[in-house]
């Protein structure tokens, strides 16, 4: 798996910059991130040691869902899902609907190139 390159600046200058790309006055180069946190503290809470393993885990089991996951690791399903959607939300995981009740988990990525 290719390493995500994730980006930290402030909220103000993540907006100014979605919307400079909105409005064609910046082209992000290849190389650009296309994950951005708006602190190395929010960045740090996110891809802790455990969300990392709890990634690798994904990644290499590949469960079927998010029960079969919360059974893996010993966690609640509540709480696993909580981490899992605030990670879906930074891209870091995909939260595939497989039928009308079983969610399963996808590593989008395991590693990372942080740009500060």
């Amino acid at each position: 798996m290719k390493p995500l390159t994730i980006g930290i600046l402030p909220q103000d200058k993540i907006r100014e910059r979605m919307l400079m790309i909105a409005r064609g006055e910046l082209k992000p180069r290849p190389g650009d991130p296309k994950v951005w946190f708006p602190s190395m503290r929010s960045l740090a809470e996110v891809l802790s040691d455990d969300n990392r393993a709890l990634l690798k885990l994904i990644e290499t089991e590949r469960p079927a869902s998010i029960k079969v996951l919360a059974d893996l690791t010993g966690r609640k399903p509540g709480n696993l899902s909580r981490t899992l959607k605030t990670m879906s939300n930074y891209g870091l995981v995909e939260l595939r609907k497989e039928d009308h009740r079983r969610v399963r988990p996808v590593a989008k990525a395991t590693e990372f190139r942080i740009v500060a």
